[in-house]
C-alpha cells in the first residue's frame, strides 16, 4: 500500500465535516487573505493608541519591549491553534478543539470559559466607542450611539460572512491609512527635532529596567493580541483546506505585532518623558498632535472610535455567534442557536442573541467600562491554556507523535507563558473567572441530569 497516498487521502478527508458527524451548512467563501484581514480587524492594528498611556507608564517607558514580548508569547499559542485547526477543521474554536482533542467535558467547559470573553467583548467595544463619541458630540445621548453600533453591525453579520469580509476590508484600509499618516509624520518629526531622536530606550532602558514592571506591562499588552483565535471560529467557511486557519492565525499575529511595535516605538521617541502626560487615557493623541497638529490628533481619535465600535465589534460578534452555533449544534446550548438563515447561510439566531446581550450589558455598564473589561480578560487566557493541553493530549499522547517541537515543546512553553500572564491579572478578573466557571459546572450538571442521552460525557 502507498503510504503517501494514504496520508494524502486522510488529509483530504479531514476537510469533510462528515468525518466529525457534522454536515456542511455554512457557506464556504473565505480565503486565507480574508482570514488574515479578519484577524487584523479583530486585533485592531491601531489598538495600542487606546491603551498607550497605561502600558508605557507600567513599563517605565519600554513599551516597544512589552509588545515584542507579547507577540512572542502569543506566537506559541498561535502555533498550537494552527495544529488543532489542521486536525479538526470545524467551527467552535477552543470548544471544538478541546472536545475533539481531549474530551467532551473539557470541551464544554472550555467553550463556556471562552464565552466569558467573547460574549461581553462586543458590549465593551460599543461602550468605549459610544463614550468616546460623546466627548466629541456631547449633545447626543450615549445610549443612542450604543444602539446605532449594535444595529448596524448586526445587520452586516446577518447579511453574510462574505459581506462582513467586505466591510472588514474597508475598515482595515482606513486603519492602515491612519497608521501610515502617524508613521510618516512621526518619522518626519523625529528627523526635525521632535523628541530626542532615534534611540533604543523604548526597547531597553538600563536606568529604569525592572523585570517585574515589564512583565506586568506585558500582561496588559498581551490583551491587545486577543482575537487572533477568533479566526478558528470560521473554519467551516474557508476555502483553503485544513491549513488555511493556521496560516491566517500566524500571518495576522505577525503582521499586527510588527505594527504594534512600530507605532509604540515611534510614539515613545516623540515624547520620551511619559511622566509629562496629564491624562494617560489620551496620551497617544497628545503624541499625535505634537507631530501632526489637531488634524492628526482628531484623525487618530476618530479612527480609534470607528475601529472599536464597528471593525473590532463586528468581528467579535461574528466570532461569538459561531461559538454559540457550534455548542448548540452539539445540544450543549438551546438548539435554536444552531439555526442557519435560509438565504444568507449565517447563524442568525446566535447573532441576534449576541446583539441583545450587547445592548443589555452595554446599558448596564455604560459608565463602568473598567469593571466590564475585567470580566472579559480571564476567559480567553483560560481557553489558551486548554488549547496547549489539547495539542499534547491529541498529538503526543493519543497519536504518539514524534514531532517534539510542535506537539510537546511549543504547547509547554505556551502554557507556561499564558500561566504567568494569568497570575499577573487583576484579582477581580480571576475571581469573576472562577465564579463563571462554577456557573458553567452547575449548568453542565443540569444538562447531564436532564439529558441522559446527551453527548456530553463525564
Amino acid at each position: 500500500m502507498d503510504l503517501k497516498h494514504v496520508s494524502k487521502s486522510t488529509s483530504n478527508r479531514r476537510t469533510n465535516l462528515d468525518d466529525f458527524g457534522y454536515t456542511q451548512e455554512l457557506k464556504r467563501t473565505l480565503s486565507v487573505k480574508d482570514l488574515v484581514i479578519y484577524g487584523l480587524i479583530f486585533m485592531v492594528p491601531i489598538a495600542p493608541m487606546g491603551i498607550y498611556g497605561s502600558v508605557i507608564s507600567v513599563s517605565q517607558g519600554m513599551i516597544a519591549l512589552t509588545y515584542a514580548i507579547g507577540m512572542i508569547a502569543m506566537f506559541f499559542t498561535a502555533l498550537s491553534y494552527g495544529q488543532m485547526s489542521r486536525a479538526f477543521p470545524v467551527a467552535g474554536s477552543v470548544y471544538a478543539y478541546a472536545k475533539l482533542g481531549i474530551n467532551k467535558t473539557i470541551g464544554f467547559l472550555s467553550g463556556w470559559m471562552i464565552i466569558l470573553d467573547y460574549i461581553f467583548v462586543p458590549a465593551l467595544l460599543y461602550i468605549i466607542a459610544a463614550n468616546s463619541l460623546k466627548s466629541l458630540l456631547p449633545t447626543v445621548p450615549t445610549w443612542l450611539w450604543l444602539i446605532g453600533f449594535i444595529v448596524i453591525n448586526t445587520l452586516i453579520n446577518v447579511r453574510g460572512i462574505a459581506f462582513t469580509a467586505i466591510a472588514n476590508r474597508i475598515f482595515l484600509i482606513g486603519e492602515l491609512i491612519v497608521l501610515a499618516f502617524f508613521i510618516i509624520l512621526g518619522s518626519y518629526g523625529l528627523f526635525h527635532s521632535a523628541g530626542n531622536g532615534f534611540t533604543f530606550k523604548p526597547f531597553y532602558d538600563t536606568s529604569h529596567f525592572n523585570l517585574q514592571f515589564i512583565m506586568t506591562a506585558t500582561s496588559v499588552a498581551v490583551l491587545s493580541f486577543l482575537g487572533f483565535d477568533g479566526i478558528s471560529t470560521l473554519a467551516e467557511e474557508t476555502t483553503g483546506g485544513n491549513r488555511a486557519v493556521g496560516k491566517g492565525i500566524l500571518w495576522s499575529l505577525l503582521i499586527v505585532g510588527v505594527l504594534f511595535i512600530v507605532q509604540t516605538y515611534l510614539a515613545a521617541l516623540i515624547i520620551p518623558n511619559w511622566h509629562s502626560f496629564s491624562d494617560l487615557n489620551t496620551a497617544f493623541y497628545v503624541v499625535a498632535e505634537k507631530v501632526g497638529g489637531h488634524f492628526l490628533a482628531y484623525l487618530t481619535t476618530i479612527a480609534t472610535i470607528l475601529s472599536w465600535g464597528f471593525a473590532n465589534a463586528l468581528a467579535a460578534q461574528a466570532a461569538i455567534s459561531r461559538i454559540l452555533f457550534g455548542m448548540a449544534r452539539d445540544h450543549n446550548l438551546p438548539k435554536i442557536l444552531a439555526r442557519v438563515h435560509p438565504r444568507f447561510k449565517t447563524p442568525y439566531i446566535s447573532t441576534l442573541l449576541v446583539a441583545a446581550i450587547s445592548l443589555f450589558v452595554g446599558l448596564i455598564f455604560m459608565n463602568d467600562s473598567g469593571t466590564l473589561s475585567e470580566i472579559v480578560n480571564c476567559g480567553a487566557l483560560t481557553a489558551f491554556l486548554v488549547i496547549h493541553v489539547a495539542v499534547i493530549n491529541h498529538f503526543f499522547i493519543k497519536q504518539h507523535s514524534r514531532d517534539y517541537w510542535h506537539h510537546l515543546l511549543v504547547p509547554i512553553i505556551g502554557f507556561l507563558i499564558i500561566g504567568f500572564v494569568m497570575v499577573n491579572l487583576n484579582i477581580l478578573a480571576k475571581e469573576i473567572g472562577g465564579i463563571w466557571l462554577l456557573i458553567g459546572v452547575g449548568y453542565y450538571t443540569i444538562l447531564r441530569l436532564l439529558q441522559r442521552n446527551t453527548e456530553i460525557n463525564l
